[in-house]
Formats: C-alpha cells, sequence, structure tokens
C-alpha cells in the first residue's frame, strides 16, 4: 500500500500544513503508541498531551491537530500534517484503503425462509435465521446466530453476532381477574440504509405502528430498543442503552453507556444523555442531560468540549 498523504488529504477537502520527510511510504495502519516507521497514525489531542504522545511515536506519519503547528518537530524520516480534524481523516483513509472486506456469501447454515428477499452483494453468517417476509437490502453483513422477523434492512446495514430483530415486545393488559393478555404486535421493524448494530442487541417489532431506526445511526453492543421507538438520523447508541416503548429520539442524539429511557417521551436532536442517566421527561434539541433522574447541565459544563466527546457538532 502506498498512500500519496497530500492528494488524497486534498481529494477529501482538507485545508493542511505538515513538516518533515516527503518520502515516507506507509503499509498500515496502526495506532500512535504501537507504531512503525511505516505506519499512518493520527493525534486528536493538544497541548503538552500531544507533545508527549507525538514525541514518543515511531509512526511514519502522524496527522495531527492543527493546533500544534511550531510545538512539535518530526523525528528524522517522519511526516507530520496539521489539520483541523485528523481522526476524521485517519477514518476516511482507513476506508479507503484497508481491506476489511467480509467474504460475500451466505452461509450453507443459514435458515431462511422462502418469502425472505436478500439483496446483493450481502454476507450471512452461520446459525443466523431469516423468517418470513424479511427484506434486506444490497451489501450487508449479517453476523452469526442473528435472527430476523418482521424487519424490513436498508442497503448497506451491519448487524453483528447474537442479535435478535423483530420479536414482539413486551406489553399487557390486565383483566378484572388479574389475568395477564398479551398486547397484540402486528407492526414491523424498519431499519434504514448505512445502520450499524453491535453484538447482542435486542429491537422489538412495533406493535400497532413500526419500530424505526434512521438512516446512519449505530447501535453498541446490548442496546435495547422497544416496540414503537423511533430513532432519527446518524444517533449513537452506546452499549447498554435501553429505551422505553413508543419514545422517540431526535437526529444526531448520543446515549451514554448504561442510559435509560423511559416510554412515551420524546428527546430532541443533538441532545446528549450521560453514562447511566435515567430520562424521565421530555428533553429539548440541543440538550445535555445527566443524572437520576436526568437533568438539564448544559450550563454548568464546557458545552463545546462534551460535543466534541460525543462526536457531535453544535
Amino acid at each position: 500500500m502506498s498512500i500519496d498523504i497530500e492528494q488524497e488529504l486534498n481529494q477529501l477537502g482538507y485545508s493542511f500544513e505538515s513538516e518533515g520527510s516527503r518520502k515516507v511510504q506507509v503499509t498500515k495502519f496502526s495506532s500512535i503508541t504501537d507504531s512503525g516507521s511505516t505506519d499512518i497514525s493520527f493525534c486528536y489531542h493538544e497541548g503538552d498531551k500531544a507533545i508527549n504522545y507525538i514525541s514518543k511515536s515511531n509512526a511514519g506519519i502522524i496527522l495531527c491537530k492543527e493546533s500544534m503547528i511550531g510545538k512539535v518537530n518530526p523525528k528524522n524520516g517522519q511526516q507530520l500534517y496539521f489539520l483541523n480534524n485528523p481522526r476524521l481523516a485517519f477514518v476516511q483513509l482507513f476506508h479507503k484503503y484497508s481491506n476489511t472486506a467480509s467474504t460475500k456469501e451466505v452461509s450453507r447454515y443459514t435458515i431462511m425462509h422462502d418469502s425472505a428477499k436478500i439483496g446483493g452483494g450481502c454476507s450471512i453468517g452461520p446459525y443466523s435465521v431469516i423468517d418470513k417476509d424479511c427484506v434486506i437490502g444490497d451489501n450487508c453483513i449479517i453476523g452469526s446466530r442473528v435472527s430476523l422477523k418482521n424487519c424490513i434492512i436498508g442497503d448497506n446495514c451491519i448487524i453483528q453476532t447474537g442479535t435478535v430483530i423483530g420479536e414482539d415486545g413486551f406489553a399487557y393488559e390486565r383483566h378484572d381477574t388479574n389475568e395477564l393478555i398479551r398486547f397484540p404486535h402486528i407492526g414491523k421493524v424498519i431499519i434504514s440504509d448505512n445502520v450499524e448494530i453491535c453484538a447482542n442487541c435486542s429491537i422489538a417489532r412495533g406493535s400497532l405502528s413500526n419500530t424505526i431506526i434512521g438512516k446512519g445511526t449505530k447501535l453498541d453492543a446490548l442496546v435495547h430498543l422497544a416496540h414503537n421507538v423511533k430513532i432519527g438520523k446518524n444517533c449513537e447508541l452506546t452499549a447498554g442503552t435501553i429505551i422505553g416503548g413508543s419514545t422517540t429520539v431526535g437526529d444526531s442524539t448520543w446515549t451514554g453507556l448504561n442510559s435509560t429511557l423511559k416510554d412515551n417521551i420524546r428527546v430532541g436532536d443533538n441532545v446528549i444523555v450521560g453514562a447511566a442517566a435515567m430520562v424521565i421527561r421530555d428533553v429539548e434539541n440541543k440538550d445535555i442531560v445527566a443524572g437520576v433522574p436526568a437533568k438539564s447541565i448544559k450550563n454548568k459544563i464546557n458545552t463545546n468540549l462534551t460535543f466534541l466527546m460525543a462526536g457531535q457538532k453544535e
């Protein structure tokens, strides 16, 4: 692998400055703390912390924050590039040059109903079950032991091992005799394009309407979405997030580890929910909430830093 870094950064629309050797040839991507002379890495830190990481790194090419211009010097045979978002540039280069594609095949151990529809270029792992009338778009990667029922999945989605999508949710009506009668579930799960769902998630089908996940949203491992939940575009739900039935989450919202959103509330766009928070009421757009019960802390913290930590932009 030979990368013309300056050409690539220009094509990606970055303004940058560089310092050091222009003859560096890189062969792989690596961490700044575990790299060699033929590796490309990045440093998103600033100030003394960045100086410490960069000065100790043996990477051949390091993408650095533009605020570090004049504060760090490359080693012999090393090249430093200074730009506004080195982490994003690193990720973009990685996806272009790294050969991480899975084998595009459906395992012979996959159980698939005759009425299921699978798009082109899909990979489905062994012992997964694709139930009747499921629809999977093009270029999707489905792990092993995944259960899909009552769902429509868009293009370019990733669903990791052990995830269960489309089972009935938890809803009962109590009879006068105290007998619990299951509420009907006739809805589907609608998953838009470019959604990624990590291992061992559970997403219930809608009861009388659909459960919906918007385009580009990412779910970490062990996330649970109850029936009728609607998640907007480009959200990040980190590990252990639980969202109760019929709750709506807007676009570009981030939920922290083990956070809980109760049923029948609305969380707006560009919201940050702190780790282990318990959200029991509606949250306005661009708010930051934390605690049990969750309260707004937006005016008590460095907003810009927090949104950066959550991978968001105001």
